[in-house]
């Protein structure tokens, strides 16, 4: 145990954040961001270069030319997007705000914007900066978990000043409220509420200046196509010197103003900025050290170190904190509610995402933050009345299908982490497999209500034992995620002993079977008599319309992870599955179709690694005993599908799920199935990866003859005793120990 304390301290000593490239992902379609954040922090500031349209989902694109400001919320990797919340410009001369109360028509630049040069632009874990050409100041960003310190150097300047625009927002938000208060000339305080993809976001905005300045409140109103909103922008003023440093310390609550204030007073007391920056760091050295990678040698291994840190980075994002330092929040009802210390409120839970990967990657990484996750959601269904599938901002969004929550339960339980209620947990994950609509809190739209929180497929499922396709949409998809959901259901209530529940949901996951066409070998879609949807093309895509949720019968016909066996019996041999799943990656890439969903995306054949959906079909050649085939797809898709640029992952990103795949499949393993605590072999990238348990243990994945071409396993040993097949368990990698794997440029029979 004394080794293993001194590797951890020797780790934590190493500055892990070198290897950290906030800007991949920004560019393409990854929808990331360099934003200044701790981990799981609260508040996000970071450059704003644009606000309408897919690729503003963080508010930041990497080809973007110019900057509007620097918001302080933003999400990371998401799909849909929200926030960009309290924009702060720092300004030279007269203030532009020709446009005030209307839409500018500069695209996606407003009037204050400015120009920069990327040789400028840099960033770190904790730490942003950028030079604006426009008004040749410099930006400096830092954060802590609730608050930010901005640092900004100016020219000398008689009209100097900032710009706090209360109305901007990414993707067309709804301005309903907004109101500020000039507290002294060194202080403001200020409120939003807004409508986007959550439906019902208030925020409270304090905000402390180094410098004296005056303010002038500029009001406003425009006239949309179908309302008249508020505008609001608050100009402050002072002059500077050459050179001379403007600190602004801000922070954010949901709660209310106090809690707004007490954040700040909590976390930045003084104008310590390079103090802060340095505990960001810090904060960040202490997460990204739970991995320690020895130094590698040559370019390839040192791209794939830096691709591995990041992503590392990037799973440690979302969730994200939403408890003021009072241990007040906000719940799902729109209340205010006071948290145990040991179990604050957190938001962002992208589950449909995040169950697959970064949740099991958690509860090797850090179970007890994992095991906080669920107390979370379960208490946000006490609150509203059923646990979200999406929640942003305590909203329940209805973004997305199935029921996710019951993943994460049915997972930690699995695993020995029981640090939270069980019978609860049972509870909740029934009542979301259940169709019924009461009790679920007021605050919600009524068409979303019973449109998204629960989907009518949800009531057919229950009733007819499969979802028909004339009674709603995606229904192959939602039912085939229900069936894995229900599976979990059922493994969670045999572990608390409920026999009656078990046995009710074992069967609800065997209804897959339902949608599998013996004569296509594709899962499709039925209608109420139980005909084939025709015609039927397993490439046809219709985005959010069609029997698929973004993707197509190629992509989803494999989604059975609770029991791969009987998918395989279904398609009548283990050779008939291998080489249905061999079409997979062979078949032509592309989709056909008037309106393709363009979350799919990094084709390999059919096979699409940018979206979740197929996440763990690389690894299905290991249940039928082809292993050579999951360890050479693993290789393809941690090579082609990953890079140390902006445009370095294949797909939106998604609140740390496309990382934590990463993360899994670079170190050597992936769980296919969340629920059942067993991990698949493939193809680990590096020499030696050596994981630090929470419980102070090391887990240590040795592969010898490794190279670029040397991809497949020769032999397996764990803890000295030789490992015949490519599984192992949860409790094997808990106990610490050693995978030693031998690697071989030619496939071989090992494992099979």
């Amino acid at each position: 145990m004394l080794c293993a304390f001194i590797f951890m301290a020797n780790a934590q000593e190493r500055d892990f954040t070198k290897y950290v490239n906030l800007f991949v992902g920004t560019a393409d379609h990854g929808h990331t961001h360099p934003a200044a954040v701790v981990p799981n922090g609260m508040i996000q500031p970071g450059p704003d270069t644009r606000f309408h349209e897919w690729d503003a989902c963080s508010g930041y694109y990497y080809e973007d030319q110019s900057i509007n400001g620097f918001a302080h919320t933003r999400l990371s990797g998401t799909g849909c997007a929200d926030y960009g919340d309290f924009l702060l410009m720092p300004i030279v001369g007269r203030p532009d705000l020709q446009y005030i109360g209307e839409k500018e028509p500069l695209g996606q630049r407003v009037a204050f914007a400015s120009p920069f040069c990327k040789s400028t632009e840099s960033a770190e874990p904790g730490y942003y900066t950028v030079v604006l050409d426009r008004y040749r100041v410099k930006a400096e960003l830092t954060a802590t978990e609730r608050a930010a310190l901005h640092r900004y150097t100016y020219p000398k300047a008689t009209e100097a000043g900032m710009i706090l625009d209360l109305d901007y927002g990414i993707h067309d938000q709804v301005m309903h409220a907004m109101d500020v208060e000039i507290v002294d000339n060194q202080t403001i305080r200020a409120y939003r509420r807004s409508q986007g993809w959550a439906y019902n976001q208030q925020l409270y905005f304090y905000a402390k200046f180094s410098k004296p300045f005056t303010a002038q409140v500029v009001r406003d109103t425009v006239k949309t196509s179908k309302r008249i909103e508020p505008r609001c922008k608050v100009i402050l003023k002072f002059s500077t010197d050459e050179g001379e440093q403007v600190m602004v310390k801000t922070s954010i609550s949901m709660v209310d103003y106090e809690g707004a204030k007490k954040n700040l007073m909590a976390e930045i007391p003084g104008w310590d900025f390079d103090g802060v920056r340095a505990a960001a760091k810090q904060k960040w050295n202490k997460v990204l050290s739970k991995i320690e990678i020895p130094e590698v040698e040559g370019e390839f291994l040192k791209e794939h170190q830096q691709v591995f840190y990041t992503a590392l980075y990037h799973a440690n994002i979302s969730p994200a904190l939403a408890t003021d330092v009072d241990g007040r929040y906000k719940g799902m009802d729109l209340k205010i509610y006071q948290a145990d210390p040991a179990s604050p409120n957190y938001t962002v839970y992208s589950l449909w995402d995040t169950h697959r990967a970064l949740h099991p990657l958690l509860t090797i990484l850090s179970p007890k933050q994992n095991q906080a996750y669920i107390r979370n959601l379960i208490r946000k269904g006490e609150e509203g009345g059923i646990v979200p599938k999406w929640e942003l901002a305590s909203n329940y969004t209805g973004c997305m299908i199935g029921y996710h929550f019951t993943s994460l339960a049915a997972d930690a339980y699995a695993k020995g982490h029981r640090n939270f209620d069980a019978m609860k947990a049972l509870a909740a994950g029934v009542r979301m497999a259940e169709y019924d609509t009461a009790g679920i809190t007021q605050t919600l739209p009524k068409w979303k209500l019973t449109s998204e929180i629960m989907p009518p497929a949800r009531k057919y499922k229950n009733e007819m034992g499969y979802a028909p396709y004339d009674c709603d949409h995606e229904t192959v998809a939602k039912a085939l995620e229900y069936a894995y959901n229900d599976w979990c259901i059922a493994t969670l209530a045999n572990g608390v002993k409920n026999k009656a529940v078990a046995e009710k949901y074992y069967k609800f996951g065997k209804a897959y079977q339902h949608y599998f066409d013996p004569t296509t070998q594709f899962m499709r879609g039925k209608d109420a008599q139980g005909n084939w949807r025709t015609p039927f093309d397993p490439r046809s895509s219709r985005h959010r319309a069609d029997d698929y949720c973004e993707g197509t019968a190629w992509q989803w016909t494999w989604f059975v992870p609770h029991d791969v066996d009987g998918l395989v019996a279904l398609m009548g041999s283990k050779e008939k599955f291998a080489n249905k799943l061999d079409g997979l990656f062979s078949a032509p890439s592309g989709l056909t179709g008037d309106d393709v969903s363009p979350d799919v995306s990094g084709f390999i054949g059919q096979y699409a690694h940018g979206n979740e959906p197929g996440h763990h079909t690389t690894h299905l050649y290991n249940y039928v005993g082809r292993p050579w085939r999951t360890q050479e797809l693993v290789d393809s898709v941690l090579i082609n599908q990953y890079r140390n640029a902006p445009a370095g992952i294949s797909g939106n990103e998604d609140c740390g799920q496309m990382s934590a795949w990463y993360i899994l499949n670079a170190m050597g393993f992936y769980q296919v199935c969340p629920g059942n605590p067993t991990y698949s072999i493939g193809r680990p990238l590096f020499p030696e990866v050596t994981i630090n348990l929470e419980n102070g243990k090391q887990f240590t994945i040795v592969t010898k003859g490794n190279s670029r071409k040397a991809k497949y396993i020769k032999s397996a040993k764990l803890n000295g005793k030789a490992l015949k097949k490519p599984f192992f368990t949860h409790k094997q990698l808990e106990a610490g120990g050693t995978l030693e794997l031998v690697m071989s440029e030619v496939p071989t029979q090992w494992g099979k």
